[in-house]
């Protein structure tokens, strides 16, 4: 299956969560065994080699490939939340969106200086939400961050604004 294949399996949702947003949704590729074992093998193939030993999903998209890719990679996984959602102390960052503001938490216990971590989102448009997620895993001081999102919305120039030390990949870009 090429990545043309997958994009074209992409449902669009135009006014979705409110009017003028067109909704890229990937629950299409997720239903289809075959998109969502070439999504896994397309992933690990591009950390397998990068010593990675804790993947973090954020909510609620990055729930769904962070932990297939953790179980490959043979690395932990660290759930990234809306508020009141974890049970024991937390960290948070709030971030602005393409359509309001957002606050996400994570376990302050989750990450060690000696990890070595991969932050997963599905989607990439103005990068607010994993950029407050690398405010939050850069807190604990692991070794190196990884940055990875399944789509990318070039156009929104999402990608700028990462700090520099940190690797920013997508597996397909519209």
């Amino acid at each position: 299956m090429s990545k043309e294949t997958l994009l074209r399996k992409l449902r669009q949702v135009p006014d979705f969560p409110i009017p003028g947003i067109l909704f890229y949704d990937v629950t299409t590729l997720f239903k289809d065994p075959t998109s969502l074992k070439e999504l896994s093998d397309e992933l690990y193939e591009m950390y397998r080699d990068k010593g990675i030993t804790k993947v973090v999903g954020i909510e609620s998209r990055g729930f769904i490939m962070g932990p297939i890719l953790a179980t490959r990679l043979d690395a932990g996984f660290v759930p990234v939340r809306k508020p009141g959602k974890l049970p024991a102390e937390t960290i948070e960052e709030s971030y602005d969106k393409e359509y309001g503001k957002d606050t996400i938490q994570m376990h302050k216990d989750a990450i060690g200086p000696d990890d070595v971590v991969l932050i997963h989102d599905d989607l990439l448009a103005t990068g607010g939400a994993m950029r407050a997620a690398c405010k939050l895993v850069k807190q604990m001081r692991p070794r190196k961050i990884f940055v990875n999102f399944l789509i990318e919305l070039k156009a929104l120039r999402g990608d700028k604004g990462f700090d520099p030390d940190i690797d920013v990949q997508t597996v397909l870009t519209l």
